[in-house]
């Protein structure tokens, strides 16, 4: 087995200790475990403020980036989970969300915070995806 972490340059650079991903390989799949993602753009300011919807469609445009940047789709998702400052578009979240997961969706949790890291972020989301090595 091996552990490898990676920030792609497809999104904002991380600020503080993490790694955007870390790829996992095993001799029959490699796993791919994706940190909380928020709506930054590419030079890192958040994008979309106050709009559940414009944040989800970049929290799920930095998802793709770094997914393809480890060699996997969102069909090759199998666990997801949302964290929400509000619920007032819940509705809005979804419409953009199964936009990008059109498969048959992965197992799935969602939950409202009190607040992300990021003052006016409304939406993070974090991700495992499995591919067959």
């Amino acid at each position: 087995m091996r552990a490898t972490r990676s920030n792609p340059d497809t999104v904002a650079a991380p600020v503080g200790s993490y790694s955007h991903a870390v790829r996992v390989e095993t001799e029959d799949a490699v796993w791919i475990y994706v940190s909380g993602q928020i709506a930054n753009g590419l030079e890192g300011n958040l994008v979309g403020p106050g709009d559940l919807r414009a944040q989800t469609r970049q929290v799920f445009e930095n998802l793709q980036a770094i997914l393809t940047a480890n060699g996997a789709t969102f069909a090759d998702v199998v666990k997801i989970g949302t964290y929400l400052t509000t619920l007032y578009d819940l509705a809005g979240m979804r419409e953009v969300r199964s936009e990008y997961l059109t498969s048959e969706p992965p197992a799935s949790t969602a939950v409202q915070v009190m607040a992300l890291v990021v003052p006016d972020a409304l939406i993070e989301i974090d991700l495992v995806a499995v591919v067959r090595a």
